[in-house]
């Protein structure tokens, strides 16, 4: 018992023991990682198993629209034949019914016969693009633009909501272009204006029209950042050729140019511009949104 001494532990029976209990600390720690090491690696071929799942159901489903496009040109181009042999046999019977109104007759039932066929080709058309739209994700509708501010305002900005007059219903097509209009609007002031730019936005409903301000103080936001208070410090914010910019410079970019398309595709009559050591504004007017289908500047309220 030579390595009991005085009731206490040799010095070498002392350093095995402390040995073995760094070791077993060690082989806990290393099964530790071992496990948290497993269950990411587990959790890791989950999302990667799902992730290859998604991508192939995204790759059949995009093969089914291109495949469904196909069909709706191919469809489309017979359709435009007929349309035009429709056109030339009207232009024929009218010429006809001068002289021999037996031969209009008997053009115009050919006109009608063409008009059915054409019809029918239309139907399968709009068939197909149902199927389509059936097929893939809902759009945004005006009533989710409240969950886009708050997107917005967990990314940084702070977003009021003004809204009076009368709601009334829009086609959907229509709602999609407000949202977009908005989303690229709100992407825009934080993009230039950064973390902390305030948004207000207006929608202001009229009898069947509907007008649309996103008004944003990313100018004033980027002075503050940079230390500076454009209001009190006009040497180092904005000039009086910020001031002629803002009123003369036409406002471009590819977001801008979408805005005012989809704008325009329903009637809307679309406006961008700088407000000096303030920040950007957008207005869009729809004077005629309630009925408005977005084709051709059909209002079908007016057919």
């Amino acid at each position: 018992m030579g390595e009991w001494l005085g009731g206490e532990f040799s010095a070498p029976v002392v350093v095995m023991i402390a040995a073995a209990v760094v070791a077993a600390v060690v082989v806990v720690v290393l099964l530790v990682l071992w496990l948290r090491a497993a269950r990411r690696g587990r959790a890791e071929h989950r999302r990667r198993v799902q992730v290859e799942r998604e991508a192939l159901d995204l790759e059949l489903s995009l093969r089914e629209q291109l495949g469904r496009l196909r069909i709706v040109r191919e469809l489309g181009d017979v359709a435009v034949h007929s349309t035009s042999v429709i056109v030339s046999q009207a232009d024929g019977a009218r010429f006809a019914a001068q002289n021999d109104p037996a031969v209009a007759a008997r053009t115009a039932g050919n006109i009608a016969d063409a008009a059915r066929s054409t019809l029918a080709d239309l139907r399968r058309v709009m068939n197909v693009v149902r199927e389509g739209e059936a097929s893939v994700a809902p759009q945004p509708r005006l009533k989710t633009a409240r969950d886009l501010f708050g997107v917005m305002r967990d990314a940084g900005l702070g977003i009021t909501f003004d809204e009076d007059g009368t709601p009334f219903q829009v086609q959907q097509a229509a709602e999609l272009a407000i949202y977009r209009i908005l989303q690229e609007a709100l992407s825009n002031a934080l993009k230039y204006g950064g973390p902390g730019t305030e948004v207000k936005v207006s929608f202001s409903w009229r009898g069947e029209g509907l007008q649309v301000l996103v008004d944003d103080d990313g100018a004033r936001n980027q002075a503050r950042l940079a230390g500076q208070d454009s209001a009190e410090s006009p040497s180092k914010g904005y000039t009086e050729r910020d001031d002629l910019a803002a009123l003369t410079a036409d406002v471009m970019g590819p977001g801008i140019t979408e805005m005012k398309e989809r704008a325009t595709l329903f009637g809307g009559v679309f406006s961008a511009y700088r407000v000096p050591g303030v920040g950007f504004s957008i207005a869009v007017v729809f004077p005629s949104l309630k009925h408005h289908n977005g084709v051709h500047s059909v209002d079908l309220g007016r057919s």
